[in-house]
């Protein structure tokens, strides 16, 4: 079990860093049904990246290490894929970053936040989650991180666990904060918020890059023994 979750927490903080899921909940925690909306965006998000891995995990079953330590040779094959991905979606997000005092273009659905239910809320965090390029690439690398390991199935359920943790720990803290704290946290909700804005194409872009060499490396070392 230490083996599997050691291969899934750098995917997990990844995750967690993900900037438009956390700026969705401060803009839904301002909004009157904050409450119900903050949460249920949460909610959206873990269950996506649950999902995900959950149906990984299900369709790798049995592709742990051969006799010789090796995995099996699709593995591989799906961490080059992955990591040729991610290295795609690097020099995107690099070439999209914002330059000087250029203004950050954000998605159409964050100006429409007021009018969101909480099943709409709940929907959208699915999708940041599960359709998202960036997140469900790293949930699907992840995911085949668990089924590499030796171990029983209720092992990689509890590594697949504690990555759906850390990776709700980025839109998870504004949830938090706003309870426990109420008004005194836009303050710091607002600075949340314009730090990723500003952020996030940069952040992403490095992520990205790195998980993409660790992908790409590990297919190359395993596909050329």
């Amino acid at each position: 079990m230490g083996e599997a979750i050691g291969q899934i927490l750098s995917y997990g903080v990844a995750v967690a860093l993900s900037a438009f899921p956390i700026i969705g909940v401060v803009l839904m925690l301002a909004t009157p049904r904050a409450r119900s909306n903050g949460p249920a965006l949460l909610l959206g998000w873990v269950l996506g990246l649950a999902l995900v891995g959950t149906v990984v995990l299900l369709v790798s079953g049995g592709a742990g290490p051969s006799d010789q330590g090796q995995p099996a040779g699709w593995v591989s094959a799906l961490d080059l894929v992955l990591g040729v991905l991610l290295l795609w979606v690097a020099v995107k997000e690099w070439r999209g970053r914002p330059r000087g005092d250029e203004m950050v273009p954000l998605p159409k659905w964050m100006k429409t936040v007021d009018s969101f239910t909480p099943a709409k809320a709940l929907a959208l965090g699915m999708a940041l989650s599960a359709l998202n390029p960036k997140n469900l690439l790293l949930s699907i690398a992840a995911a085949s991180a668990i089924a590499r390991t030796d171990t029983s199935a209720g092992a990689q359920a509890v590594a697949l666990a504690v990555y759906v943790v850390l990776g709700a720990l980025g839109p998870g803290t504004p949830v938090v904060l706003y309870f426990a704290l109420k008004e005194r946290s836009r303050h710091i909700l607002d600075g949340l918020k314009l730090r990723m804005e500003r952020n996030n194409t940069a952040i992403m872009a490095v992520i990205c890059l790195l998980f993409a060499a660790k992908l790409v490396g590990n297919a190359v070392s395993d596909l050329s023994s």
